[in-house]
Parts: structure tokens; sequence; C-alpha cells
């Protein structure tokens, strides 16, 4: 897909954050994984402390695999101008198109080239995620339910694919658990951040859904919480609660070494539902979080797991 951004107008993208120690193109693989490892440890808690979970040999992939998403989110969500961040997209397409003719420039491509040629990721998800990434340029309202699934098949799924590629999972089976579960996520992270969301001109409760309880955009510009956007609250938990619990089996299918973070992915998202609930169902004057004690019980929880050997077998046969 061609682009509109020249390459010395790129120079805008060194003021992201995720370019703070940025090699320059064409680097050696040392540095652009040393970049990659970088880019992970420095922005999430929550998928550093999935990564250490996992065995050695997956921890480079894994920071391979979240580069690539972290700048694709970012070109798409931390550019303010839609049309420069369009070309940044198609940009970031054609750095991917580069590394899958094994010809990578960029750092993050040099690093994930290998990644893609080791364990054989395939080239969707990750135009995937850059399909949903453009969208949210263009489409800031859904209409109905099936919509705001849909937008999750492209902003989410292709992620829990990846991490079942790396496992070296590609079965229908388990991609159908997966996309539930990252589909919940995304969902419960909509719910969660109504309010942060509106001031990027973003929203993605169902129109239907908002009229259905007596609502219309402008009670969510309003920022007052009231009943009615309580009930409507209720009821979008209650859904993404049954996506959760559609996909909690994936855990239990796959081998030890995912099992814990694929575990945690799935509580972690429950929790935040759970906050949602603990509020009131008010997300529209506050950001209800994950308290830091639940975090680390949920991290007990699914080491202890671990060491009991909850669902060996299974799994492991079936790999």
């Amino acid at each position: 897909m061609p682009s509109t951004v020249g390459r010395p107008s790129l120079a805008r993208v060194r003021k992201l954050e995720i370019a703070g120690q940025l090699p320059a193109d064409g680097c050696s693989l040392g540095q652009a994984r040393q970049y990659t490892r970088w880019l992970g440890r420095s922005h999430y808690e929550n998928f550093l402390v999935a990564t250490w979970l996992l065995p050695r040999r997956l921890h480079q992939p894994f920071f391979n695999v979240y580069a690539y998403c972290r700048w694709a989110d970012d070109l798409g969500d931390e550019v303010e101008d839609p049309a420069i961040a369009l070309d940044l997209l198609n940009w970031w397409e054609e750095e991917l198109d580069r590394a899958l003719e094994g010809r990578p420039r960029h750092p993050v491509f040099v690093a994930l080239a290998e990644t893609i040629a080791e364990f054989q990721l395939p080239a969707e998800p990750f135009r995937d995620l850059l399909r949903a990434f453009r969208q949210d340029q263009t489409k800031h309202r859904y209409a109905d339910w099936d919509e705001v699934l849909d937008y999750c098949r492209y902003s989410a799924n292709p992620v829990g694919r990846l991490v079942l590629a790396l496992g070296g999972y590609r079965d229908e089976q388990r991609q159908r658990l997966s996309d539930a579960t990252c589909t919940a996520l995304q969902l419960a992270n909509f719910w969660q951040d109504v309010a942060r969301d509106w001031k990027k001109g973003r929203l993605y409760i169902p129109l239907e859904k908002l009229a259905a309880f007596g609502l219309a955009e402008s009670d969510i510009a309003s920022g007052r919480f009231d009943e009615r956007y309580g009930r409507l609250m209720r009821d979008l938990v209650a859904r993404t609660q049954n996506l959760f619990e559609q996909g909690l089996p994936l855990a239990g299918t796959v081998r030890s070494e995912l099992r814990i973070d694929i575990e945690l992915f799935s509580r972690g998202g429950l929790a935040v539902l759970d906050a949602i609930e603990a509020a009131g169902y008010n997300t529209l004057e506050s950001r209800p979080v994950i308290r830091r004690s639940t975090q680390m019980r949920l991290l007990g929880r699914a080491l202890l797991g671990r060491w009991l050997g909850l669902g060996r077998g299974a799994g492991e046969r079936a790999a």
C-alpha cells in the first residue's frame, strides 16, 4: 500500500515515547533485540510479569511481537492528526512487507523478522491490527453490538492468535477460545475507559444500547452518572463476563509454559469487570482500576496452579 509519508518527515515519530531508545534503521540484530526488550520492560508492568513467567526461549519473541503491536497502537492513538496517523500506519505496513520479504529495515522489524521466520507466524494477524487502528481514524461510533464485535475481531483477537502461534498452536478450537478471551479483554477496556475515549472523540458503546436504556451521546458528554447509565453498564459487563467464561477453558488446553500467562490475562480482565461493579458501574466520573493487592492475589493463584500441576496432561498431549 503506497504511503505519502517521506522518510525525513518520520522525524515526528521520534517524539513519541516508544522511540526513546530507538537505534538507527538497518541496525544489528543485537541492537534491535535490545530495543524491543527495553520497550517491553519500560511500559507495561503486567506484560513484563507475564514475560518473566515464560520459558527463557520465548522471552525475546514475545518482546518482538509486543514491540510491533505497541508501535502500531501508538502510531494510531498518539498522533493527533488522523490523516498523518493513517499515513504512518501505511508506512508501518510497508515496513512489515519488507520484513516478510526478508528485507527488514526498521529496528522493530529487524528483531521481528527473526521471530516470524522461526515460528512461521502468519501475516494476517499483523495486518488485521493495522486495519483496526486505521478504522479508529475514521469511525468513531458503533451502531450495534455486532459492529463492536467486528472491531474487536481486528483490534484484539490477532494478539491472542499470535500468542498461540508462538506457543505452537494453530488449531481452530484454541483460536476460538482465544478470540472470546481477547474480545472480552477489549470490551472490558472499553467500559473502563468510556470517559477517556470520549475525550478522543470515540464511543465504543453501541448506539442502540444507549437508546435502549434511554441515553444519548449528550449524556456521555455531560459526564454525569445516573441510574440509566448504571443499568447500561451492568448489561455490558454481564455480556463481557460471559465472553470471558467462554474463553476460560483455553488455559487448560495449552502447555504449562503458556498456561499461567493466559490465565492471568483472563483473570485480570475479570478483575476489571469486578472493579467496575465495585464502583457502582460508574465509569463516567472515574476510571475503575485493579488494586495492587488484587493483582498480587491473581498472580499468586496462577502460580499456585502451576506448582500444583492443575490441568496438566490434556494440553501437553494435545500439543
